[in-house]
């Protein structure tokens, strides 16, 4: 079992939407590696892991499409003509 860092901290990436087929989380925290999200039974896909203090870009891939966290406001150009969702990580 790897061990965690005790700066790390949990954190969550959630999604609501039930009629996805598949969603993945991809970001910088992990060199932009898609990431699969588990599904409960209300529609809501989640992520979990833990991150180390810092300032993340993000996205989810909603069945191949890429989009921003419709629930969070933070965004930054990204280079490439659109902008990623953006978590600090205190």
């Amino acid at each position: 079992m790897p061990r965690i860092s005790k700066s790390s901290k949990a954190t969550e990436f959630k999604l609501f939407a039930p009629q996805a087929k598949k969603v993945y989380l991809s970001g910088s925290f992990n060199n932009w590696t898609n990431l699969a999200a588990k599904k409960d039974s209300k529609g809501n896909w989640s992520v979990k892991m833990n991150l180390k203090p810092g300032r993340y870009e993000y996205k989810f891939i909603v069945d191949g499409s890429w989009i921003n966290d419709p629930k969070n406001s933070q965004l930054i150009w990204n280079g490439m003509g659109s902008q990623n969702s953006l978590i600090d990580i205190k």
